[in-house]
């Protein structure tokens, strides 16, 4: 209640009339610890009921930036190269539209206190100090990480920070968003692992005592939409099967800190309307080849290299509308920071125009990334994107090839003129050092475990 008070999170007004109160209650709640470092912890909590609002009447915007998953890699890669400090706290909100409110609240907090928010990602803050060093702050709605140089310049933030808001200092960042960060300060080492949280999917799934698999995805599989249910029997069993939850699931550990599921995900992932048992084996393979990995993890390192991308088409790789599939990853200090794999969104009519696409999406991801660390301070200039199709990089600097290239949609001619300007450099890259390739297709185990090796997956 005193902290309810302190931080004004409401006001006593009369009931209107006709109108109710939304009620609460108690919530009790077990949190893990990390296993080894800090014990569990048992949390009551009053909260209001607030699925009980109603939209339109209640609360209208609930929506609250949260920080890009990338930015947060991109933040752990800047902390392991410096050897920095990076602290963690957390804050309170209780309706459905706290977060929304909080982050504005929040918002102008950090800009009166001489805090930058970043123009790239919304939930980025950063401060230069007099020394020329910085304090950096990211936000997701009630989980802030801190990192400076210097520990007295982290204490001065939570200090300012709890003078307004009612704050929980958690001390040395362990945890973020069920991610575990594990540092090895005398190696400069930083590891991002989902250890905890895959065992608990597996767990869920009955896939603990199933005997792994070495790949994300066997080649056997060829996934297509002929492959749903076509009896009722098949409906009948694929109405009980959790297609939805365990996809959902699985998407999560590859977004967070998983690149190695990428294409295997984004495979699954297509037949979510209507998947038959040949999409839920596919699932459970998948499963499988996390209960032989999982503690497989991010590793971050002080190293000199900068940001490097490498991108990878499969030409018509979809079976239904034989779209292309697209594939980058780009890593700091050879770290993954940022990958995805997802289908193009027009049919490309040669492997030549299907890398052209896929290169251009990659293009668009490096300047979004080569903005952010030059807020952030950091000479980490992206300068190259490696790509392994000759005839892809020449189409990016030739403009001579109209009657080839003018049925492809405009958007993605932008990348001649980055090219032009020597804002990115693509270059030419053997397919056996190229890590964007898991990203497009099913390899083979030892070409698959180098690809992991390149960009900084290890167990």
């Amino acid at each position: 209640m005193e902290s309810l008070h302190k931080n004004k999170t409401w006001d006593l007004v009369k009931l209107p009339k006709g109108k109710k109160t939304v009620r609460c209650k108690w919530v009790f709640k077990k949190k893990e610890g990390t296993p080894g470092v800090e014990e569990p912890k048992y949390k009551a909590r009053l909260v209001a009921k607030g699925y009980s609002q109603v939209p339109g009447v209640d609360f209208t915007d609930v929506f609250s930036p949260v920080v890009k998953h990338s930015s947060i890699r991109a933040l752990l890669g800047i902390v392991a190269m410096h050897d920095l400090e990076l602290e963690q706290l957390d804050s309170l909100y209780g309706l459905k539209q706290s977060p929304r409110q909080w982050y504005k609240r929040f918002d102008s907090f950090m800009t009166s206190h001489d805090f930058k928010r970043s123009s790239f990602d919304s939930c980025v803050y950063f401060k230069k100090n007099n020394d020329g060093s910085f304090v950096y702050l990211l936000l997701y709605v009630d989980d802030m990480l801190i990192a400076a140089k210097d520990k007295g310049e982290i204490r001065k933030v939570k200090a300012q920070l709890s003078e307004e808001f009612e704050m929980k200092d958690l001390g040395p960042a362990k945890k973020i968003l069920g991610i575990e960060i594990l540092r090895d300060r005398k190696t400069s080492k930083l590891y991002l692992s989902q250890k905890g949280y895959i065992e608990k999917l597996l767990c869920r799934f009955n896939i603990r005592s199933a005997k792994p698999v070495s790949t994300p995805l066997a080649a056997h599989f060829r996934l297509s939409s002929t492959l749903s249910p076509q009896s009722d029997d098949e409906i009948e069993y694929m109405s009980h099967v959790p297609y939805s939850s365990a996809v959902g699931s699985l998407m999560y550990a590859m977004v967070c800190s998983r690149p190695d599921l990428s294409y295997a995900v984004s495979a699954v992932s297509r037949y979510m309307a209507n998947p038959g048992k040949e999409h839920w084996k596919a699932v459970q393979w998948i499963l499988r080849y996390l209960r032989g990995t999982t503690d497989v993890c991010l590793q971050f390192g002080r190293t000199e290299d900068g940001v490097i991308g490498y991108v990878d088409a499969d030409f018509a790789g979809d079976l239904d509308r034989r779209r292309s599939l697209t594939g980058y990853v780009f890593t700091i200090g050879g770290c993954a920071i940022s990958w995805k794999a997802t289908l193009q969104t027009t049919v490309a009519l040669s492997t030549t125009e299907a890398e052209y696409m896929a290169i251009t999406e990659a293009c668009k991801e490096a300047i979004w990334l080569k903005g952010l660390f030059s807020e952030l301070n950091e000479d980490l200039q992206i300068s190259t994107v490696f790509c392994d199709s000759q005839s892809a990089i020449f189409l990016t600097k030739d403009q001579m090839f109209h009657e080839r290239t003018k049925h492809i949609d405009v958007r993605y001619h932008f990348v001649r003129d980055i090219i032009a300007r020597g804002d990115i450099v693509v270059s030419k890259i053997s397919t056996h050092e190229n890590p964007a390739d898991m990203m497009t297709k099913s390899l083979p185990i030892t070409k698959f475990e180098h690809c992991l090796d390149l960009v900084g997956v290890h167990c």
